[in-house]
Parts: C-alpha cells; structure tokens; sequence
C-alpha cells in the first residue's frame, strides 16, 4: 500500500499538478477563472457562460459552433503545455533523454486541461437539455463537435511539431560541441542537479507508466539545446494565436468570421497564458514586480489620445467646434423663452393626437404613457410580447392612444421596434404587427457579438474605421452592436432621428424619449426627435430661474450644432443600454466631454420622463382628456425578499456598504411611487389609472442572468407569462380604459 501511494506521489503528472500549484498560480488562476466564468460564477448576471455553453455560429447553436469552441479549448490547451513546458522543463531533466520530449510532457501534464474538459462537458450536456430545451441526441452532437474541433487543432499543431521539434538523437556532435551552456540560465541547475524535482515514473505514448532513468551522463550543453529548439517552436505557436485573434478582429464586419465567442476567449486565455509564462521565465523571481512595472505603464501610455479609444455617437459631427457644457449654459437654454417655444411645438402634436384618438362622438380620449423597465434581451422580449397583446386587444387603439414612450436598455429596444413597424405599416408596408416573427427577431443572440469583438477587438486597440454622414468613426463594440441589432431586425431600425420627426410632429406614431445617464454629473440626457428644452428642469425652475437646477440635458438643442438629427438611432438605442464593459461608454462632442451610459443609473422605467412630461402638461392633459393611463412593463418583479444582516462575517460587514450602494432599482421604486402619488393630487380624483404588466419568472429562472442573450426556456417562460392570470388581468382593465 506505502509503495503504491509513493508511485502515485512521484509519478511524472502528480509531481507537475504540485509543481503548478506551487510555482504557477498565475497560469491556474486562468483555468479556475474560465472555470467560475462557465458555472456562472464570474460574470453570471452578465450571462457569460452562456457564451460556452451556448455559444452561436452564424446565427446557429450547432455542430459547428462547437467545433469552433473545441478548436479554441485545443489552443489553450497547446499554449498552457508550451508555456508549462518553458518554465518547468528544466527541472525534469530526463524529459531530454526520451524521444519526443515535448509529446511525453504533454500528455503527463493533462491532468488540468482534462479535468476542464470533464467540467465543460457536464455543463454543457445539462445547459442543452435544460436551458435551451435541446433533444439528447442533439445535445451529445454538439458534444462531439467540442471534441472534433478539440482533436483537429491537436492534430495540426501535433503535425508540426512531429517536423519540427527534435530529441536528443536528433543533434549531430558538432551542434553539441557549438553549444554555449552558459548563454542560458537553466544549464548550470541542470549541471549542478538543482532544482530537479524526484520523479520515479512516467506516461509513454501508450499511457503505461514506466521508470525515469539517469540522466548524468549526458552533457548539459545537449540537453539545453533539446530545451531551447522547443521553446522556440513555442514562441512561434503563441505568436501566431495572438495574430490570429487580431486578423479575426479585423474581420469583424463578415459574420462568417465571427467565431463563437467562447472559442476567441480560449484562444485569448492562450494568449494571457503565454504572456504570463514569458514573463516568468525571463523575469524569474521579479516577475511579480516586472507585473506591476508593466501595468503601471500600460496605464500611463494609454493616457495618450494614441493609445487611447473613446466611442463616438455615429452621425455626429466631431470636427466643429464642442458645444461648452457649463452651468450658466445650460440654464440659458431652458429659458422661459425656449421652454415656452418647445412647449407650444409639443401642444401642435397633442392637438393632432386628441383628434386621430378622441371618440366617434368627439368624447375626450384616455392618454397613455408607455413605460418600460431594462433588462437586456429579456426585456426586450417582453416589451414585445407586452405591445403585441396590448394593441391587438384594443384592436390598435393602444397604439392610438399612446402619446409618449420612454424606459431603459432592452425594454425600449424591443418597444422602438414595434413603433417602427407600427409606422411601416401606416406607409404601406403588408407588416402583420402581431406574427410571432417580431419576436423571435428581438430576442436573437447580441452577446456573442459584442464579446467576440471585446476579445479580437477592443482588447488590442481599435484600428479599423468606418463612414458615416461624412464623418469616420472607430469599429468597436459599439459598432457591432448595432451592426447586429440592425441585422436581428432587418435594418428596419436603420434611420436617424430626425427621420422620425415628421411622423412624430403628425402624431403617425409616439413620441419616444431615450435617456442615457451623463457620467460627468448624473444629470439625464434627453435624446428626441422634437425639442425638449421644457423636460430639463421643474417646471418651477422655469418660473424662479436660479431656483432649482438644471438635471437633464435637450439632446437635439444642445448638439444642433454638431448635426444632432442625424444621429443614428441605434445608437441612441446603445447609448440608452450602455452597461459598463459590456459597450463603452459615448464621449459626445462637447467641452469638456460628456461621457453617457445606461438609462438605468437614473430612471430604469422611463417613469421620470412620463412625470415631468405630465407636470408640463397638466393644464391641457386636465382640459382635453378624459384621464391618463400609466402602462408600467417590468422585466423583472417588484418585491423582492427582505434579507437579514444578522451573522455576518468582518469581509461581508466591510463590504456592506457596496451592497447598499448596488441596490439601486429599489431606490428608485420608492422615488417612482412618490412621483405617481404627486401626480395623482396634481391631475385630480378618477384622472390617473396605473396598469403594471410585470413579467414574473418560474421559480427555476428567479436567478437567470439580465444578459443580450436569451435561452429557449427563458423564451416559452416569457410566452407563457404574457399568458398568466395577472398579466392577462393587467391587460383586459388596459382594454376597458379605452374602449
């Protein structure tokens, strides 16, 4: 029994799993790092392991999407042996005794790599049939694609190797005689047996084990020279891992080139590897100083405009002159002046909206705000399902009815484009508003995209660029986000916003507010295609200026001068659903610069918009309408449990406060009810009517991630909601309203 555990213990895999639990946390941190990322760990209300488990090819979760993440697990599986075998080769001094050196380190240095692959399989075996609904038999093809992609990028790196690397039978006795054993730091361990770890046996080509035997005979200048020709093919591998990542960047415009992201964070996880065992092994025990020196200046060049990429609003102009974003400027634009001039242009819609909405006997019309929550694809979808049934029961009159649409992120992706099929359709286009199409369309894959162009892309500097309205902007993220989006929906959404003027000024359609939040100062920028000076302060402020400040920003007038209209809406869209690291953040063209992101950080229903608008309007929403209904669509469910604090450890006090200051949407529940309570004294008894639509999950998916991707259960489970009992209650009393 003692010789058998003694076998096990200085057996050639054991002694390396010790050895890179000692010597290499940096490179296990990678593997245990992909490894959190996969279970949900790391990044799950992002929905990263989606992008493993689930990943997309072509539009497709398939064989070959698989095979794509196969081949990128393969690649890291080659640079972790490679890098692994540069830094701790040399203490395995009769590794250069055997053929194929580098073969026979590779397959006794599986057992981290394979215990990987064993986890993956597993989850991806239960996510297919679970998550995403799949057959069993479906579910295990898709395995063995895994495997085939694995197996094929072995094969080919194998095959260079085989004509590439050489053993220690290989070097004739004038390349031994030329050898410098000096030029390299690992000779003289070899020579003075330093740092060589007791190894009894070994893993053959067959997966037998057999003894390890002596190695002093041998010169060490011969067996360095073994050493060095396979690092060199090391270096040449990883080289071109990293040059692959960035070609395929490039490429970023051709979906065919878009591998699953899953697959393009192996091959970065290759990358991150061998730099890390580069720096290693010519840094030796200054390596974690030598980090920190590196980051230190990354950080200071990226400083520089060179090296330094900030996302732009595509349609804007950035060559003219930045408009000041100063206080005193931006409260001489809401004068009593300009307020008024916006106000009486926004009366001339309402006018023509009371008569396309007022009864057949002229009877005062029910006025509907449209307020939708974010939440990524999920709320997308089902501000989708939400506007379907909504307008088909009423028979269209919801749409009629409707004056203002605001919200957050997905929620008002989903809700634009059903305002421009609703606009399509007035034109003439044969749209059906209510076929299941549309929301298949929305709810189509957008994280593999932006994550692929984060890994291939943004991670290495955006170089590529391209044109619009004149102006040339960097392709990043951003840019494939809409790229994506537009191409999910058919382009239909491939407009400015001031192509909606006209049709908003007609009262054709809604008006839609989108409102990311500023970084600069939290202010709320305002982005419409009529002007909005009068939504950027109390009305009061108006009335006492001074008195109040100025919290939000007319998008349209602040920007005339930078072609504010021809803003691209999707990428007001993006702005409007900008979470940190998942897009960038827009630096619009003002000075100093505005920096925007999620809608969310200030108003994730769009509700502040509805009851500033209604605060305005009072007087002829009081005068012209037989009331106003306030249509609140959530994602995700008000109440949530009330948690104790009792018990916690000293990490979880300390980090309390970060809690408090996540909880966010709570805050803003309680801000939302205080504004609806304020406007239910301000328009009278009977005036206001609140119809909440909340998506409430099954019990099983309480817990998934808000996330640009959408599992299949996490599709039936959102058709089956818009179904329940409550949802269909909520919309019957919306039915009544305005009949």
């Amino acid at each position: 029994m003692q010789k058998k555990l003694t076998d096990i213990l200085y057996s050639f895999p054991f002694q390396l799993l010790v050895l890179h639990l000692r010597s290499n946390l940096l490179l296990i941190g990678v593997w245990v790092l992909l490894a959190l990322m996969m279970l949900g760990k790391f990044g799950g209300g992002f929905g990263l392991s989606y992008l493993f488990l689930s990943p997309e090819y072509l539009g497709e979760v398939g064989f070959m999407s698989f095979f794509f993440v196969g081949a990128g697990f393969g690649g890291m599986v080659v640079s972790w042996n490679l890098t692994t075998y540069l830094l701790s080769a040399y203490r395995f001094s009769f590794l250069a005794s055997l053929g194929k050196p580098f073969a026979k380190f590779v397959l006794n240095n599986l057992v981290v790599p394979l215990s990987f692959a064993v986890l993956f399989l597993v989850c991806q075996i239960r996510f297919g049939i679970w998550h995403e609904l799949m057959p069993l038999g479906e579910v295990l093809w898709n395995s063995v694609g895994f495997l085939t992609g694995f197996a094929t990028l072995v094969f080919v790196v194998a095959l260079y190797f085989q004509f590439t690397n050489k053993d220690i039978t290989s070097f004739s006795k004038n390349e031994v005689n030329n050898a410098d054993p000096e030029s390299h730091p690992v000779v003289t361990d070899i020579r003075l047996n330093r740092n060589q770890w007791r190894v009894d046996t070994y893993l053959t080509d067959s997966l037998r084990p057999r003894l390890v035997r002596s190695v002093a005979h041998y010169d060490a200048a011969i067996l360095l020279k073994v050493f060095r020709q396979n690092h060199l093919n090391a270096l040449l591998v990883q080289l071109f891992t990293l040059v692959l990542l960035v070609l395929l960047g490039a490429l970023i415009d051709r979906p065919a080139f878009r591998i699953p992201t899953g697959a393009s964070i192996f091959l970065l996880g290759s990358t991150v590897i061998a730099v890390a065992g580069a720096i290693s092994f010519w840094l030796g025990s200054w390596r974690i100083t030598g980090l920190m020196v590196m980051l230190i200046l990354i950080n200071f060049i990226t400083r520089f405009d060179f090296f330094h990429h900030k996302n732009k609003a595509y349609g804007m102009d950035y060559t003219v002159p930045p408009s000041p974003y100063q206080l005193d400027s931006l409260q001489a634009s809401c004068s009593q002046q300009a307020v008024d001039a916006d106000m009486a242009a926004t009366l001339e819609i309402l006018e023509k909206w009371k008569r396309k909405a007022a009864g057949p006997n002229g009877e005062k019309p029910k006025m509907v705000f449209f307020c939708v929550s974010g939440g990524g694809l999920k709320a997308a979808t089902w501000a989708m399902e939400v506007l379907q049934h909504a307008d088909s029961m009423t028979n269209g009159q919801f749409m009629e009815h409707t004056v203002l649409m605001s919200g957050a992120s997905g929620g008002m992706m989903g809700t634009s484009y059903f305002r421009e099929m609703v606009l399509r359709r007035q034109q003439g286009e044969p749209i059906d508003l209510y076929d299941r199409q549309h929301v298949a369309d929305i709810s189509r894959d957008l994280l593999n995209p932006i994550s692929f162009t984060i890994v291939t892309n943004d991670m290495f500097l955006p170089w590529a660029s391209f044109e619009q309205g004149g102006q040339r902007y960097k392709k990043d993220r951003g840019y494939i986000f809409e790229k994506a989006f537009n191409e999910n929906t058919h382009n239909r959404l491939e407009k400015t916003i001031g192509d909606y003027a006209q049709p908003e000024r007609e009262a054709l359609i809604p008006m839609v507010f989108i409102t990311p939040s500023i970084v600069n100062d939290s202010r709320r920028m305002v982005i419409s295609a009529q002007p909005v000076r009068y939504m950027m302060l109390e009305p009061a402020g108006v009335k006492m200026p001074g008195s109040l400040r100025v919290d939000a920003v007319d998008f349209r007038s602040f920007f005339a001068s930078q072609n504010a209209d021809s803003l691209r809406f999707t990428t007001a869209l993006r702005m409007n659903a900008t979470y940190p690291y998942i897009l960038p953040n827009v630096n619009l063209p003002s000075d100093p610069p505005i920096e925007v992101l999620d809608a969310g950080f200030r108003d994730n229903f769009g509700l502040k918009s509805a009851t500033r608008f209604m605060h305005v309007f009072k007087d002829w929403i009081r005068e012209n309408t037989s009331g106003v209904v306030v249509v609140v669509v959530r994602s995700f469910e008000r109440q949530q449990e009330i948690k104790s604090n009792v018990n916690r450890g000293i990490l979880e006090t300390l980090l309390n406060p970060l809690e408090i200051a996540f909880k966010v949407m709570n805050l803003q529940d309680y801000e939302h009810d205080n504004s609806l309570g304020f406007l239910y004294d301000l328009l009278g008894p009977d005036q206001l009517e609140i119809v909440r639509l909340t998506y409430h999950p099954s019990e099983e998916l309480k817990d998934s991630p808000i996330s640009f991707y959408i599992t299949n259960r996490e599709r039936a489970d959102l058709r089956r909601a818009i179904g329940s009992e409550e949802t269909v209650q909520g919309l019957e009393r919306l039915r009544e309203l305005l009949q």
